[in-house]
């Protein structure tokens, strides 16, 4: 150890090699210390699954060392795994991510599971029709895919899944981060699934448009909460996908606001949101007026983690 930078100790087995950066991991106060080495060392390595497993007792390749130790010395800064490496799997899928995005979890798995789930089942068809607008009003006008907004797109883990999941929908996603749209478009290419990918803030890229099914993942940390935050959150992850403004709703706010720019409104809207919050985005959907059915979901730890509106009928 060198003013704080990882220094590997000589000749030894890719098992050692593991056993010293845990340690050294553990020492700077990282969590999850021994997956940290492990996704560090698949990399260097170039190994993954039953392979890296075998070569554990192999010598540790001494052209890997310099990647291997500058990689162990971000982690030990707090820098995230997932930024280091540069991807992260969501839903079975790997995701590029750069710090313009936030890291996708695995909760939100769970929203892009309730979202196909109940999509199924108020369009058994998967489309919008025949004559059937987003409100569920009937009119002569021919069947149109069914379409789903992404708000928030970020890495493009929520709508490149949802369009690699239900290819038959019209998929579209927005962000207010044109480098944040960048990392959803190679996302896009990278599952070989289309994104209608739009420029702005919230709802607005999307005035107009015939809009099913409306998801988002927004910002949702009070602001004042931001600096208590775990160091790999509050000093690496973009701050505008993590400030909700004071009370950690705003966003939904502004969302439910912006309805009016879409021609009816989205028979099935799902959020994520933070711990403690779900009683209130309840209420804003309740408020709103166009959905009888409200659903919550709750994560692996058992918080309720989503919101869902449906407009069964």
């Amino acid at each position: 150890m060198n003013d704080g930078a990882f220094v590997m100790s000589e000749v030894q087995s890719i098992r050692e090699a593991f056993a010293e950066a845990s340690s050294f991991l553990s020492a700077c106060g990282v969590s999850e210390a021994q997956r940290s080495a492990q996704l560090l060392l698949e990399q260097v390595l170039g190994l993954s699954g039953a392979a890296y497993y075998m070569a554990l007792a192999d010598p540790f390749p001494a052209e890997a060392r310099a990647m291997w130790e500058a990689g162990v010395t971000r982690r030990g800064t707090g820098e995230p795994v997932q930024y280091i490496i540069g991807e992260q799997e969501f839903y079975g899928r790997a995701f590029e991510v750069t710090p313009d995005v936030l890291i996708p979890r695995p909760e939100t798995e769970l929203l892009v599971e309730a979202v196909l789930r109940y999509g199924a089942e108020l369009w058994p068809g998967g489309v919008a029709g025949p004559g059937e607008t987003a409100g569920g009003a009937g009119d002569a006008r021919a069947a149109r895919p069914l379409t789903a907004v992404d708000i928030g797109a970020g890495s493009g883990a929520i709508s490149v899944t949802l369009a690699a999941e239900a290819p038959a929908w019209r998929v579209c996603a927005g962000d207010i981060s044109p480098a944040a749209l960048a990392v959803a478009a190679r996302n896009a290419l990278r599952h070989g699934t289309a994104v209608d990918l739009r420029l702005g803030d919230l709802l607005e890229p999307f005035a107009g448009l015939e809009t099913d099914i409306l998801v988002s993942n927004p910002p949702y940390i009070p602001g004042g909460d931001i600096a208590g935050l775990q160091r790999e959150v509050r000093d690496h992850e973009p701050r505008t996908a993590l400030d909700g403004g004071a009370d950690g709703l705003d966003p939904y706010r502004r969302m439910m606001e912006q309805l009016p720019l879409l021609p009816a409104p989205p028979r099935l809207v799902g959020f994520e949101l933070g711990q403690g919050q779900a009683e209130q985005v309840a209420a804003l959907l309740e408020a709103a007026g166009h959905w009888n059915e409200i659903v919550t979901i709750r994560d692996l730890a058992g918080i309720p983690r989503h919101v869902l509106g449906l407009a069964r009928g």
